[in-house]
C-alpha cells in the first residue's frame, strides 16, 4: 500500500471514529432520558436505566451511520484544507479525484464490516432491550410469533387465556386455525377447531367452528370470541425488523411465506442492508465533492450546514421511496435502489472538473 493511501484511509477512519463516539454520546444520553421519563411511575434502580439504554443506542447509531460518514468525511476535508496538505498532494501528482476515490471506496469495505458485525451485534441488543421493556409495558401478557409452524398467539381476555396457532393468513383471515382456552391457572376449558376466522377487528368471528368441551364435540355454523388483537395490531407487531439478524431476516421471510402473510417489509430490509455499503460509498463520495465544491467559502460551519441540508434531502427521499415500497406503490428493488441511482447521477455530475477545484 502507497503511503498516502495508508495516510488518507487512516486520517478518514481516524474521523470516524471521532464522530461516532461523539453521536454515541449524545443518542446514549437522549437515550437516558427517554428511559427516565418512561420509567418516571416505575421504580427501577439506576444502573437499569444506564443498562437499557446502552441496549438500545447501537441500534440507532446505525440507522444514522450514513450521516455519521457524511459529517466525518467533511471534517476529513476540514483538517487538509486547514493544514493545506491538498496542496502537497497536488504538487506531487495526487488528483482530487484519486482522494475522493480512495476514501469513497475505504467507506464501502467498512460498510460491509458495519453490516456483518456491527449491525448483527446491536440488531442482538435490541431484541434483548425490546424483550425486556415489553416486561414494563401493558402489553407483556399478549405474544405473537411466527415460525415456521404458523402464527402463534398468546392472548388474555376476560380472565382466559387463549393459545390461538394459524398456518395462514389470508387479507383480513386467519386459515386452518385451531384455539385452546385455559383458565388463570393453566387448566384447559375448551379447544376450537376452525378452517376461517375473521379478524378485521377485536371482536373475531370464527366460522364454522368445531368445539371440544368437556368431552363433548360441537359443531357450530359461527360464533364470536373477543380477544386484544386484530389485523392492524398483528401486522404492527412484526414492524421492529431493526431487532433481527440477518440470518433472522432470511428465517423469518421463509416463515412469512409459509404463513402466507406478505414479505415486502422484510425484503426492503434486505436490500436496504445488501445496498448499504454502496450507500455508504456513495454518501462519502457526495460529502468529498461538496467540500470540494464550496472550498471557496472560509467558513466550515457554512461548509457542513450544506452538507446536512443536502443530507437531511437525501433522508427524506429514501424515506418516501420506502413508504412507496412498503405501501406496494412500487416495487422493492424500485423503492430500495432508485434512491441511490439518483444521489450516482448526481455525484458524476459533480465530479465534472472536479481536479481544477
Amino acid at each position: 500500500m502507497k503511503i498516502y493511501i495508508f495516510f488518507l484511509i487512516k486520517s478518514f477512519l481516524s474521523s470516524i471514529l471521532n464522530i461516532f463516539f461523539i453521536m454515541f454520546s449524545l443518542i446514549f444520553i437522549l437515550n437516558l432520558i427517554s428511559e427516565i421519563d418512561y420509567f418516571e411511575k416505575i421504580k427501577v434502580e439506576n444502573y437499569f436505566l444506564i443498562y437499557l439504554s446502552f441496549l438500545n443506542t447501537p441500534n440507532l447509531i446505525f440507522e444514522i451511520f450514513p450521516f455519521i460518514f457524511l459529517i466525518a468525511t467533511q471534517f476529513f476535508f476540514l483538517k487538509l484544507f486547514k493544514d493545506n496538505q491538498i496542496s502537497i498532494f497536488k504538487y506531487n501528482g495526487l488528483l482530487n479525484s484519486k482522494i475522493l476515490s480512495t476514501i469513497s471506496i475505504a467507506a464501502f469495505i467498512f460498510g460491509f464490516f458495519i453490516i456483518l458485525i456491527f449491525y448483527n451485534f446491536s440488531s442482538n441488543l435490541k431484541k434483548m432491550y425490546l424483550e425486556i421493556k415489553t416486561n414494563y409495558t401493558l402489553d407483556n401478557k399478549y405474544l405473537a410469533v411466527v415460525t415456521k409452524n404458523g402464527l402463534w398467539i398468546k392472548d388474555i381476555f376476560n380472565n382466559e387465556i387463549l393459545i390461538i396457532n394459524s398456518k395462514k393468513i389470508e387479507k383480513n383471515y386467519l386459515n386452518e386455525n385451531f384455539i385452546s382456552v385455559f383458565d388463570n391457572n393453566f387448566n384447559n376449558i375448551k379447544n376450537i377447531s376452525s378452517y376461517k376466522i375473521d379478524i378485521r377487528d377485536k371482536n373475531w368471528i370464527i366460522y364454522n367452528p368445531i368445539i371440544f368441551e368437556n368431552d363433548k364435540k360441537i359443531q357450530l355454523d359461527e360464533i364470536n370470541i373477543k380477544t386484544n388483537f386484530d389485523y392492524k395490531k398483528i401486522q404492527n407487531l412484526f414492524s421492529n425488523l431493526s431487532s433481527l439478524s440477518i440470518f433472522k431476516l432470511f428465517e423469518l421471510k421463509n416463515n412469512y411465506v409459509e404463513l402466507n402473510y406478505s414479505t415486502i417489509d422484510v425484503d426492503i430490509q434486505l436490500l436496504k442492508l445488501i445496498s448499504y455499503p454502496f450507500y455508504l460509498l456513495l454518501i462519502t463520495l457526495f460529502s468529498g465533492i461538496i467540500m470540494f465544491n464550496s472550498k471557496k467559502f472560509k467558513s466550515s460551519i457554512f461548509k457542513i450546514s450544506i452538507g446536512l441540508f443536502f443530507s437531511v434531502i437525501i433522508y427524506y427521499l429514501n424515506n418516501f421511496f420506502n413508504i412507496l415500497g412498503s405501501s406496494e406503490k412500487i416495487s422493492v428493488v424500485i423503492s430500495v435502489f432508485v434512491p441511490l441511482i439518483i444521489l450516482s447521477i448526481i455525484n458524476m455530475i459533480l465530479m465534472r472538473e472536479i481536479n481544477e477545484k
